[in-house]
């Protein structure tokens, strides 16, 4: 047998078809489980009758050093909360502190369950090593402009495309957890220039696009007046798309771009908690989205504008929002949202049922597999 195997005894263990299986299993290095024999040579055995075993939460869309700036800017807009709040402290960023937040947001992340975050922030070379460190999964998406920018607003690619590239050409991290990615924030603080320089980037070294698009009418109001298409028609116009494309927020968006994000292997982040509290008035609408045939994830987005990194929170948030506002009490029931919550995951959580607050069991706190 492989090594890496750990035995889970008499436990109850939910996959992501739902169903509760109950017995002895065996959890292997590649993600897999299989029923035990009792006779297997493995690493651990774990006595499981108090525990409940389940696939991880998956964070896709965040900004892991942000924790430093939780739930800054309150009462404000998106690009008041942008303008006033969040770019002004962030000209006083340093590698040091962005290693630190990053810090405090994989403890947060891991006592809640969660072993792996798609980031999109400054410093990646920051980041990464501090994702690897900690054992869980990452991609680690690196910026394409200089920062910070000037006092009109403006960036240019200067030298962050050549430092990305070399990172990314450096190779994964963490024994290939951990993979740099190429951030382009959102089209509204991307020049065509930029956002075609990060495409090409990706096609030539095969690393993941991350973007914000479509999160507030303003945003896709503006662009439709300076280019006559909404942010995704826009993208998809300049031939911005790469395989696994990840598109947060996506909460104003027309059915014609949601069969865009389809054809093109997009992820769709659903970030309700965000949302919400910068009253972005449009709200992913995830059943239409799921018949268009595209791919959608769950993300808390930062901590400074979700005030948490806790992706059961973001659950649940995920399924009320969605029935309230479609009026259905059966989208997204709880098998469903957890599906979307754990979806892409390899990893498992033995959460503690003898804890009041089923906080995931082990040294620290919590139990990875």
């Amino acid at each position: 047998m492989e090594s890496g195997v750990r035995r889970i005894t008499s436990t109850r263990l939910i996959d992501h078809d739902g169903r509760v299986r109950e017995g002895d299993f065996l959890i292997h290095k590649d993600g897999s489980y299989s029923r035990s024999s009792g006779d297997e040579d493995v690493i651990e055995t774990i006595e499981g009758s108090n525990l409940v075993v389940t696939r991880s939460l998956q964070n896709w869309h965040t900004h892991l050093p942000m924790t430093l700036n939780r739930s800054m800017g309150e009462g404000l807009s998106l690009m008041d909360w942008l303008q006033t709040s969040i770019f002004p402290s962030e000209k006083n960023l340093t590698p040091e502190l962005a290693s630190i937040g990053t810090r405090a947001s994989v403890a947060e992340m891991i006592s809640g369950g969660t072993t792996f975050a798609c980031d999109m922030y400054h410093f990646p070379s920051s980041i990464a090593p501090v994702v690897a460190e900690s054992g869980i999964r990452g991609i680690i998406c690196g910026p394409t402009t200089d920062w910070p920018p000037s006092e009109e607003g403006e960036s240019d690619s200067g030298n962050a495309l050549k430092e990305l590239d070399s990172l990314i050409r450096s190779g994964p991290l963490g024994s290939g957890r951990v993979e740099i990615g190429i951030a382009t924030h959102a089209v509204y603080t991307c020049s065509e220039e930029i956002l075609r320089k990060a495409s090409e980037m990706s096609r030539e070294l095969g690393a993941r696009l991350h973007i914000h698009t479509s999160e507030t009418r303003e945003e896709v109001a503006q662009c439709h007046e300076k280019t006559g298409m909404y942010p995704i028609e826009y993208l998809d116009s300049i031939d911005y798309f790469t395989e696994g494309t990840v598109c947060a927020h996506c909460g104003w968006v027309t059915k014609k771009e949601m069969r865009i994000l389809a054809r093109k292997g997009a992820h769709a982040v659903h970030c309700p908690v965000s949302n919400q509290k910068l009253a972005c008035g449009g709200t992913m609408s995830y059943p239409a989205m799921i018949e268009a045939g595209v791919d959608v994830r769950l993300g808390t987005d930062g901590a400074a504008s979700n005030n948490g990194l806790d992706m059961r929170a973001e659950a649940k948030a995920a399924s009320l929002i969605q029935r309230h506002d479609h009026w259905d009490a059966t989208i997204l029931d709880p098998v469903e949202t957890w599906q979307l919550a754990t979806r892409g995951s390899s990893d498992w959580v033995t959460w503690d049922l003898s804890d009041i607050r089923m906080r995931p069991r082990g040294r620290g706190g919590r139990r990875i597999l």
